[in-house]
């Protein structure tokens, strides 16, 4: 089963092939900058840029068709003619509901178990760790690339499902309120799974209880028999009565998956994972406390997927970081490590960041570059001090450098005697990294996106 020109129309009325007819999968692309050979180039119209602006770059890319608005018909006088003859186009009323109007048709016929996974901090990992145990065990699945958690990029990922798959695993982010409820409507989860609770996005979803009301609509579409996988050691995900069953996660005894014993090293983990009783020592290659609950999150995903212990076990022990999460790279210039953790950053996650950085063994000199915390409404200020606060906790880290606005009340709170610089953005933080330079460095890198740090990591490692 493949998706059709008549299928289109059924989801599509108003739609035309003006061009060469639909033939070949239905992988679509948003980028014209990193649209791949044969995939279908979308044209979405955004605040800034309009993507019936780059058709012909996309073609030029390998593009095999587009999809455009049919107000925007007269972009495609602008492409030769001769190169249009052969290449799948397709016109609609509007392109974004297009494709999400078409991802969720296409999402009704699979037969197959959808994980959704979302939470205020590892929803990116969780998922690789499932595709890992997925992987490792031969089993056809899809998942989300990257951070491709909005409702276009689900919709994408959809669209390239096929029936051979027998999973998908799709992330799910969200930073406003209402935005969960479009999501699984789209994504409609057989099994979903909540992280953990945190203070993110708060500027668009309002106080922690806000947040978890709104994860929590990833079960929005269960049914009673659906069985859903919580953090079990958060009392506004665990103290809720949810009309489905659900299988609790964490490091209390109250959890059906338990992590004890947990021992955080310089460069390892390990804990004992209780399983429904049954007890595993399991080692990871990260001392990041975060690692282990969402290989525990992973673990309850196989689970309901009966998936074989021993091979889900060995799976997940030999998992390494994705990039951005606290992810070990050697420096270039001189001796020493960088720890880039600049993905994103929360109260919850930049302490954890900074605990484990203070578990890491080593005669280098140690740096923190912390950059602001975003979207975390008024009461920013106090989270960035909580953060100087913090710093108490991690004394081998002497040497900080901030960056941004809103650390300037993280420097208020710094412990005495920590050397600290301020800079307004990741180009004066590379200067000043630079005069830091020992012969042995060790550098933790962690803030909001919207500051650009990797572009610092770049520039070091």
């Amino acid at each position: 089963m493949a998706i059709s020109a008549d299928f289109i129309k059924k989801i599509i009325p108003e739609c035309s092939f003006p061009f060469a007819s639909l033939s070949g999968d239905f992988n679509c692309s948003v980028d014209s900058r990193t649209v791949k050979k044969d995939e279908i180039f979308v044209a979405l119209s955004g605040a800034h840029v309009d993507g019936h602006d780059f058709i012909a770059d996309a073609f030029a890319r390998g593009a095999r068709g587009c999809i455009i608005a049919a107000d925007k018909k007269n972009v495609l006088a602008k492409i030769d003619q001769a190169i249009l003859k052969n290449k799948m186009v397709l016109v609609v009323p509007d392109t974004r509901q297009a494709l999400i109007d078409l991802a969720r048709a296409w999402r009704a016929q699979f037969t197959g178990n959808v994980v959704g996974i979302t939470g205020s901090v590892g929803k990116t990992s969780t998922k690789e760790a499932v595709a890992a145990i997925l992987h490792e065990q031969g089993i056809n699945y899809l998942a989300t690339e990257g951070t491709q958690n909005t409702v276009i990029g689900i919709s994408l990922a959809l669209l390239r499902l096929k029936p051979s798959h027998a999973v998908a695993v799709l992330e799910l982010g969200i930073s406003k309120r209402g935005e969960m409820a479009r999501l699984v409507d789209l994504a409609r989860p057989t099994i979903a799974v909540i992280t953990a609770i945190g203070h993110s996005h708060m500027e668009g979803l309002g106080s922690l209880n806000d947040i978890a009301v709104e994860k929590r609509d990833i079960f929005k579409y269960f049914k009673s028999d659906s069985i859903g996988i919580i953090n079990g050691d958060q009392p506004l995900l665990a103290a809720v009565a949810y009309h489905h069953p659900v299988i609790k996660f964490g490091s209390k005894t109250t959890n059906q998956i338990q992590a004890r014993k947990i021992q955080l090293g310089s460069d390892q983990s390990t804990f004992i994972l209780k399983l429904y009783g049954t007890k595993y020592k399991i080692t990871l290659a990260t001392n990041h406390k975060g690692s282990v609950f969402n290989v525990l999150a992973a673990c309850a995903v196989a689970h309901l997927l009966a998936l074989p212990v021993a091979a889900t076990l060995a799976s997940v022990q030999k998992i390494t970081p994705v990039a951005g999460r606290f992810e070990r790279r050697p420096l270039r210039v001189g001796k020493g490590m960088l720890i880039n953790d600049c993905y994103n950053a929360s109260p919850e996650s930049v302490k954890a960041a900074l605990a484990a950085f203070q578990n890491v063994s080593t005669n280098a000199h140690k740096i923190a570059v912390l950059g602001d915390m975003l979207e975390l409404g008024v009461n920013s200020p106090f989270w960035h001090r909580q953060i100087g606060r913090f710093l108490r906790k991690a004394p081998s880290i002497r040497d900080v450098i901030l960056v941004g606005s809103h650390v300037e009340w993280t420097r208020k709170t710094a412990p005495l005697g920590v050397k600290i610089d301020l800079v307004p953005s990741w180009k004066e933080a590379v200067e000043k990294l630079k005069e830091r330079l020992s012969e042995e460095s060790c550098i933790l890198v962690k803030g909001s996106r919207s500051l650009a740090l990797d572009n610092l990591v770049r520039e070091f490692a």
